[in-house]
């Protein structure tokens, strides 16, 4: 994925050159209710109704992908969350393999470090959970997996309702990108997680403003240096990242994390770090009320701003503690 430079009178202009169509259209006219919400919104953020309509009219045609559609269940949802232990164990044995990308990259991370105030293990270890470090491919479209969202899931109970709005929401932001950057409808088209996440860093397309550049040029997702940066701003802005952690005042993070799985296995409603969620939903907190563990806690909770599952950010912050050490060994 490129990002290139912003420019929407260019691609006002261009965008009709590229079409082969001999017609406009005037409004967002459709006979799906969800279409005709996506295209009023992408033209609220300065999409061509014209570009819209050719948009959503070429997203009729797409295929469906059921795998995506079946991964989104709630079953399966439960099922990755309980592999995500297993993952993160897995993974402890990649940390040599993240050292190695810290010392190769060396100048993105200084730099990241520098612009964003992100430890460069920390974004090392996110890039390994994510993709292991650019190495395994996504397979699917990101398109397509919101669309599927759309046109087939039943908007019957708040979740659903809740997986609908964000397709539509990342939908508009994959028009918008395009659009601004005078990409075609028909060549707007990303590989992608099963969860339309794009990148070595998994951005979803609302996060693509996101995407940084190192040194001159478009930003692009694919790109190792482009990722390292990207997902430093990424915790930078959303996560308030701004200053480097103290490994120092750090507790031994393999006993943490054993003693965190402990817990999270025999508790219901367990969170490491939350004792009461944005929507006031309450939890069994792990960290709570043991001072040893308030240093942790702070940056447990910024990693779940970009992930929000206790066990992804005590993972990624068991994994950059080790390539810590090891870096510095």
């Amino acid at each position: 994925m490129k990002v290139l430079p912003f420019n929407r009178a260019a691609a006002a202009l261009l965008l009709p050159l590229l079409s082969t169509a001999l017609f406009a259209y005037s409004d967002c006219s459709f006979k799906i209710d969800a279409y005709e919400s996506i295209c009023n919104k992408a033209v609220k953020a300065g999409v061509s109704v014209d570009y819209a309509n050719r948009y959503l009219l070429d997203a009729q045609s797409t295929l469906r992908d059921a795998q995506s559609l079946r991964l989104f269940s709630p079953k399966m949802i439960t099922v990755h969350h309980a592999n995500e232990k297993r993952a993160n164990n897995a993974l402890v044995t990649f940390v040599p393999a993240m050292v190695e990308n810290l010392r190769q990259y060396r100048g993105a991370y200084d730099e990241a470090e520098r612009r964003f105030g992100v430890n460069r293990e920390v974004i090392a270890a996110i890039l390994a959970k994510e993709t292991r470090l650019g190495r395994v491919g996504c397979t699917h479209d990101a398109f397509t997996v919101f669309n599927t969202l759309v046109r087939e899931l039943p908007a019957d109970s708040e979740r659903n309702r809740g997986l609908l709005a964000m397709a539509e929401r990342n939908i508009v932001s994959l028009m918008d990108f395009c659009y601004a950057n005078a990409i075609t409808p028909s060549d707007c088209r990303f590989k992608s997680s099963y969860a339309g996440a794009v990148g070595i860093s998994q951005f979803m397309p609302q996060n693509f403003y996101l995407v940084e550049s190192y040194g001159e040029g478009a930003g692009d997702l694919q790109k190792m240096e482009d990722a390292i940066l990207s997902t430093a701003r990424y915790l930078h802005d959303n996560a308030s990242f701004t200053a480097l952690i103290d490994w120092k005042k750090f507790p031994v993070m393999p006993e943490v994390e054993e003693a965190w799985y402990d817990y999270d296995f025999a508790t219901d409603n367990a969170s490491f770090a939350f004792d009461k969620g944005r929507n006031g939903r309450t939890y069994n907190c792990f960290a709570c009320g043991k001072p040893e563990l308030d240093h942790l806690s702070v940056y447990v909770k910024k990693i779940m701003r970009y992930n929000n599952s206790s066990n992804y950010a005590v993972g990624v912050l068991r994994l950059a503690y080790d390539a810590h050490l090891l870096l510095n060994k």
